[in-house]
C-alpha cells in the first residue's frame, strides 16, 4: 500500500518545504499546540517527533524506527528515511533543515506532491518539540553527509554544519524537555511502548525499538523492546483477543486501495458479551470514532442480517434483531488514510469526513459478504452468536427496567446503606465507593457530612468481564452503585447508552484496603466502569483513594507514610541520630486499622489527601489489559505477571 500513498517518488528537496506560520507563542502557551504540559503533553513530544518518521514509512522509505529514553529523560528518534532536506530554502534564505525545526507548520506533509496522507497532520510538528525543548540535536545523513544543528528553546545555535561523510539515510533528533515548562518530566517507559507497539500494528513491515538507559538488570543491561508485525492489523485483533476464547479459527480481514480513501479492518468475533471497536485516521487513535466506524457498523449489520435472512435462520427463531447484537463479542480495528482527515467532537479525535462512510462501507460489504459465502460453518456460528446476544439483550433491557423502576416506586430510589451528603450541586459533592461494613462505618464517622457521600460495597462485585449483562443488572452491589450515583441507561436512542446528566457526584472514589484482596475488589470496580460506565472516566469523575501504608511514631511524633522509601525516611528521621528499632512502625492493612480521624486526616481530607485520577491513555491497551486480568485465560495473566513483576510495587 505505501507505493500507492507517495506522489513525489525523488522529488523530495527544499523547494518541498511550504512555510505556512511562524513559531510564535508556543513557549508562552503551550498546552493550546499540545493538549498540556502534564504527562500527557510531554509524552506527546515523542509522538510528533516518531510521526515524522512515520510519514517516511508510509511513502515507502523508512522501514526502522529507534526511540532511546536516555538516563537524564531525554529522547533519542532514530530513522533510517531520506532525512530532512537541508539545501538552501529560498523563501526563508536559511536551510530547510532549520525551516523544519523553527517554524509551525513548516514540513513536507503540507506539500501534496511530497506525502499524500500524513500521520502528523493532527500535531504540530518538530518545531513545536523543538520550541518547548531547553536542547534539541538534529543529526541528518543525506547525500553523502552527514549534518547537523543544535537548538536551545528553538533557536539554532549555529548555521546547519557538516560534520561527516555516511553511505546511509535518515534523521536522528534528540531532545530534553524543558522542565521550566512541564511540570512533568520523567518518560513512562509502557506508554511508549505501547503507542510503538500500536504503530507497528497499524504500519505491518516497519520494525521499531525502544530501549530505556535509565535502568539495568542484572546482566547490565538496558531494558529494550522490538515491535514488528508482519501481517498488521490481523495480529492486531488476535493481540486485543489473546486472553478472550475465539468463536472463529482467524480473524476477518479486509483490505482495499482502490478508490481514494485506503481502508484496512480485521474483525474478530469471541465469546465476551462486550463490544471492541478501534479506529484510527492516519494511525490517529479516533477514540470517539466517526464516519469510518458509522460505515463499518452499518455494513456489518446489513451484510450479516442479509445473510441470516438468506438462510432462514431468523425465521426459525421469531426474534427481532438489532444492530448491537451483530457487535456483541466483536472486535475490530479500523484503519484508514485520508489526505485531509476534518475532525470534530471536543477532543478532536472523531472523524467528520463524509466521503468516508462509503467507502468504508462499500469496502467491508463486499469482503465480508465473500467472507460468509466461503466459510459457511464460521457464518452459522456467528449467527448463531449474534441471536443469543438478542435473547441477552431482551433479558437485559427487563433487568435495566427493573433497576430503573426500582427508582421511581421508592422515591428517591438511593440504596439503604448510602450515607448521603448535605450538598445537591453535583460539581462539589463526591461519593466514596468503600469495600465493606467496618470500613464504611469508619468513612462515614470520619467524613465532612457536607460535601462527601459514602457507600459501603460488601464483599467483591460481579465480575463484569465474565457475566452476561442481564445478571449485572441484577447483582445488589452493582445495582446500587447505578441508584446511589443517579445514572440513567438509555440516551439518543442507544438503550445501553449511560445517561449522565442527573449524575449526582463529580467525584466517585474508590477506597479499598491495600492488600491483595483490596486490590482485587478495586480492579473489580474499575472493570465495571471501564465496561459500563466509561463515559465517567472519559470525563475525569474516577478517582482512587491513596490511604497510608505505615504510621511511624515515637512518643508523640506521628509521620505517615505512603510508601516505602518514605518509611524508611520517616524511620531514620524520627530516631533522630538514636536507635531505629526504637521507632514503631505500623501497617496498615485494611482501613478499619484506621480510627475515623485518621481516615479523615490521611485519606479523605481535600487538603491533606492524595488522590490518582483514573484516565485511559489507549483504549485498545486497556481492553487488552482488562480482559486479561479479570478473564478466563490463565496463562496469559501469569505471563503479564511474571513479565512485569519486576516494575511493579509490591505490598507484603
Amino acid at each position: 500500500m505505501s507505493n500507492e500513498i507517495v506522489l513525489g517518488v525523488n522529488n523530495y528537496s527544499a523547494d518541498n518545504i511550504q512555510v505556512l506560520e511562524g513559531l510564535e507563542a508556543v513557549r508562552k502557551r503551550p498546552a493550546m499546540y499540545i493538549g498540556d504540559t502534564g504527562f500527557k503533553g510531554v509524552h506527546h513530544l515523542i509522538w510528533e517527533v516518531v510521526d515524522n518518521s512515520i510519514d517516511e514509512a508510509m511513502a515507502g522509505y523508512c522501514d526502522t524506527i529507534h526511540v532511546t529514553i536516555e538516563k537524564n529523560n531525554s529522547i533519542t528518534v532514530r530513522d533510517n528515511g531520506r532525512g530532512i532536506p537541508t539545501g538552501h530554502h529560498a523563501k526563508e534564505n536559511k536551510s530547510a533543515l532549520e525551516v523544519v525545526l523553527t517554524v509551525l507548520h513548516a514540513g513536507g506533509k503540507f506539500d501534496k506532491d511530497t506525502y499524500k496522507v500524513s500521520g502528523g497532520l493532527h500535531g504540530v510538528g518538530v518545531s513545536c518539540v523543538n520550541a518547548l525543548s531547553i536542547h534539541l540535536r538534529a543529526e541528518v545523513h543525506r547525500e553523502g553527509k552527514i549534518f547537523e544543528q543544535e537548538y536551545s528553546e528553538g533557536k539554532p545555535l549555529y548555521p546547519v554544519r557538516i560534520i561527516g561523510e555516511t553511505e546511509r539515510t535518515g534523521t536522528t533528533i534528540h531532545f530534553l524537555p524543558d522542565s521550566t515548562i512541564f511540570t512533568v518530566t520523567e518518560y513512562k517507559y509502557d506508554t511508549v511502548a505501547t503507542r510503538l507497539r500500536e504503530l507497528s500494528f497499524l504500519n505491518k513491515g516497519i520494525r521499531l525499538t525502544l530501549e530505556d538507559k535509565r535502568e539495568e538488570d542484572e546482566a547490565g543491561k538496558f531494558r529494550y523492546e522490538e515491535f514488528f508485525s508482519e501481517v498488521g492489523l490481523k495480529e492486531f485483533v488476535r493481540y486485543l483477543d489473546a486472553t478472550r476464547q475465539p468463536l472463529i479459527p482467524e480473524p476477518v480481514y479486509m483490505e482495499s486501495d482502490k478508490g481514494t480513501v485506503p481502508v484496512e479492518v480485521s474483525m474478530m468475533y469471541n465469546t465476551s458479551y462486550s463490544e471492541n471497536v478501534y479506529s484510527y485516521v492516519n494511525n490517529i487513535s479516533t477514540i470517539e470514532g466517526g464516519t469510518h466506524v458509522s460505515g463499518f457498523r452499518a455494513a456489518l449489520t446489513r451484510t450479516l442480517k442479509g445473510y441470516a435472512d438468506k438462510s432462514g435462520i431468523l425465521a426459525k427463531e421469531k426474534i427481532e434483531i438489532s444492530g448491537d447484537d451483530f457487535r456483541e463479542g466483536l472486535t475490530a480495528v479500523i484503519s484508514i488514510k485520508v489526505a485531509e482527515p476534518q475532525f470534530e467532537g471536543q477532543t478532536k479525535t472523531k472523524l467528520g469526513n463524509s466521503e468516508v462512510t462509503g467507502a468504508v462501507s462499500q469496502v467491508v460489504s463486499e469482503m465480508l459478504e465473500t467472507y460468509l459465502d466461503e466459510h459457511p460453518k464460521e457464518a452459522r456460528t456467528i449467527i448463531d452468536k449474534v441471536i443469543l446476544a438478542a435473547k441477552a439483550r431482551i433479558a437485559a433491557k427487563k433487568a435495566r427496567e427493573m433497576v430503573q423502576r426500582k427508582n421511581v416506586l421508592t422515591g428517591t430510589g438511593l440504596p439503604g446503606k448510602l450515607a448521603d451528603c448535605s450538598e445537591t450541586d453535583p460539581k462539589v459533592c463526591e461519593i466514596y465507593l468503600v469495600e465493606g461494613d467496618s470500613a464504611g462505618g469508619t468513612a462515614k464517622q470520619g467524613r465532612n457530612r457536607a460535601f462527601q457521600a459514602i457507600l459501603p460495597l460488601r464483599g467483591k462485585i460481579l465480575n463484569v468481564e465474565k457475566a452476561q449483562e442481564y445478571r449485572i443488572y441484577e447483582n445488589e452491589e452493582i445495582k446500587n452503585m447505578f441508584t446511589a450515583m443517579g445514572v440513567q441507561i438509555g440516551k439518543d436512542g442507544d438503550e445501553r447508552a449511560l445517561n449522565i446528566e442527573k449524575l449526582r457526584y463529580h467525584k466517585i472514589i474508590i477506597m479499598t484496603d491495600a492488600d491483595i484482596d483490596g486490590s482485587h475488589i478495586r480492579t473489580l470496580i474499575l472493570t465495571f466502569f471501564f465496561r459500563y460506565m466509561k463515559i465517567l472516566i472519559d470525563e475525569g469523575y474516577i478517582y482512587i483513594a491513596q490511604p497510608p501504608l505505615y504510621l511511624v511514631k515515637k512518643g508523640r511524633e506521628e509521620r505517615y507514610c505512603w510508601t516505602e522509601a518514605q518509611r524508611e525516611q520517616a524511620v531514620k528521621e524520627v530516631a533522630g541520630g538514636g536507635k531505629e528499632e526504637s521507632v514503631n512502625v505500623q501497617r496498615y492493612k485494611g482501613l478499619g486499622e484506621m480510627n475515623a480521624e485518621q481516615l479523615w486526616q490521611t485519606t479523605m481530607n481535600p487538603e491533606k489527601r492524595s488522590l490518582k485520577q483514573v484516565t485511559i491513555e489507549s483504549a485498545a491497551e486497556a481492553d487488552h489489559l482488562f480482559s486479561m486480568l479479570m478473564g478466563d485465560e490463565v496463562a496469559p495473566r501469569r505471563e503479564f505477571i511474571e513479565k512485569n513483576a519486576k516494575y511493579a510495587r509490591v505490598d507484603v
